[in-house]
């Protein structure tokens, strides 16, 4: 990996010191920290409407000096990207967050078919604050606190005075949470996660070595992430007006489609019960148990009588390895033992999962690794197998062949030393990997490529 710049497949770049740990740490304020993530997490920042929690972000970067620019598919839903460094030959890391959280989709219609009149009031699906010694609310948790922790990470690079040879991007994206268009939801205004990341990786003016895709992972990592497929299954029958229905005894001999769904959502359970034991992949860089449920069940109007057809939905993970083909073709072949009738089996939604390559993503692990060992007095670890069985945006950059991992501080009610302790790793795996722009040739000699091994050695 990026051989010109002196890389080897085991350590990082620049070999950070106890001393540069104590340096960066006094830049490190945790109420602003705090303050910071409260603001920003108190933006309504629903599905479609990132906007003007993107602006805040950008304002944030230009005032503090990391030149922000944004890029979009939309103008209301864009990508905001600032930098840092990039004044030497060194490594450049990206690090990434969304900027959507998931929520309600607040259409009354919608969510009155799908939660429950208490869930809606939940008051953290929007809002954060602090109690009893964490912060609360699903923006914290599900963007917007990793995203405050390297944002601020730069800023305490900036503080401390550790100018970067390697280019640092600090990135904003909309759409990760966002629901897939489909059916009466099509087109660009339902795009989900062709507009974030990979939107901002083809078109954001980025070139990164190495990506960090800044989420919850109680401080572990993974460089292996799941896809998804999203198939519905149609079933079709008779629709027969009601007074001249001859009723018959099984509802397998109905020829109301609707009478028939019971076996078949059966069928389906029992396969996706195999369907996880058989897709079990377990890797150097995590253990991936793809799940497969069903997600909505849709059959006629309940104004205007009965139904010819019923769709089931299904969603289905895909580990690194599989492709979506293989799984319509299973579901395919219970569809012909269950129903033997009328039926289609297609896929409305596909993303294949991708992981990095073990020797290439090397250099950052190790970054990550000293990193927490320097600022929890322990080594970080492969992340527990929920993190890397979804969809992650690091993804999005090992689909480009680009070494990226997942990671992050506690997922679920992280507290203000979590903010503090995830700054500070995420600070110091930024000047691991992309090394000091002052005298970077001298460091040569203490570096991976060196002598030493640990690349947070003293001296």
């Amino acid at each position: 990996m990026a051989d010109d710049l002196g890389f080897s497949q085991t350590g990082s770049a620049y070999a950070v010191t106890e001393a540069d740990r104590a340096a960066i740490a006094a830049a490190i304020d945790t109420e602003e920290l705090v303050k910071f993530a409260l603001e920003l997490g108190n933006i309504p920042s629903t599905s479609r409407r990132e906007a003007q929690a993107a602006a805040f972000v950008y304002d944030w970067m230009e005032r503090e000096g990391f030149s922000p620019w944004k890029v979009g598919a939309t103008p209301s839903r864009p990508n905001v990207v600032g930098t840092y460094g990039g004044t030497g030959d060194g490594a450049s890391l990206l690090f990434t967050a969304h900027l959507d959280t998931e929520s309600p989709t607040y259409d009354p219609y919608l969510d009155s078919k799908a939660l429950r009149p208490e869930s809606l009031k939940n008051r953290e699906w929007l809002e954060c604050w602090l109690e009893d010694g964490v912060l609360r609310g699903y923006p914290i948790a599900n963007d917007r606190g990793p995203m405050t922790c390297f944002l601020m990470a730069a800023k305490a690079l900036k503080k401390a005075g550790y100018d970067l040879a390697g280019r640092l991007y600090l990135t904003a994206c909309p759409g990760e949470i966002g629901p897939e268009p489909i059916e009466d939801w099509e087109g660009v205004e339902y795009l989900g996660k062709d507009i974030g990341a990979n939107y901002l990786f083809h078109h954001g003016r980025v070139a990164p070595d190495y990506v960090i895709a800044a989420e919850g992972c109680d401080y572990g990592y993974t460089w292996i992430g799941c896809g998804y497929a999203t198939f519905r299954i149609q079933v079709f029958g008779q629709s027969v007006f009601r007074p001249i229905t001859k009723t018959p005894e099984r509802t397998a001999d109905h020829v109301s489609p609707i009478y028939r769904l019971g076996p078949l959502i059966e069928a389906l359970h029992d396969w996706s019960l195999r369907y996880e034991a058989e897709n079990r992949y377990d890797s150097p860089g995590g253990l991936s148990l793809p799940k497969a449920t069903i997600t909505s069940v849709q059959a006629g109007h309940p104004h205007a009588g009965g139904t010819e057809i019923c769709s089931i939905y299904m969603s289905c993970d895909l580990n690194p390895r599989q492709t979506v083909n293989q799984v319509q073709r299973q579901l395919e072949r219970v569809m012909r033992v269950q129903y033997g009738r009328e039926f289609v089996v297609e896929p409305l939604v596909a993303r294949h999962g991708y992981e990095a390559n073990e020797a290439e993503v090397a250099p950052l692990i190790s970054s990550v690794e000293h990193a927490t060992q320097l600022t929890l007095g322990r080594p970080a670890g492969i992340a527990s197998s929920v993190y890397s069985s979804m969809w992650r945006d690091h993804n999005v950059f090992n689909m480009q062949r680009i070494p990226a991992i997942t990671t992050g501080f506690k997922r679920w009610r992280p507290s203000p030393q979590d903010f503090f302790d995830s700054t500070l790793i995420f600070a110091l795996t930024s000047l691991a990997v992309c090394g000091r722009a002052e005298n970077v040739e001298s460091k040569k000699a203490t570096s991976i490529y060196g002598s030493r091994e640990n690349p947070f050695s003293d001296g």
